[in-house]
């Protein structure tokens, strides 16, 4: 069996876990940059109205 069908072999039938991986893995990174992209737009937005406030009350 050469190196290629050795590893092919390896990650064909591992239990359910390979597949479980390959499915959350991208779905965690996806969440994770939502999460980020979310935490910087209400920065944004925190920012913004301050700054309005700020030019209304001079």
């Amino acid at each position: 069996m050469s190196a290629a069908h050795a590893s092919a072999a390896v990650l064909a039938h591992q239990g359910g876990w390979d597949e479980i991986v390959l499915v959350a893995g991208p779905l965690l990174v996806f969440a994770g940059l939502l999460w980020v992209a979310k935490k910087r737009a209400e920065k944004m937005v925190a920012a913004r109205e301050a700054a309005e406030r700020a030019s209304r009350d001079d």
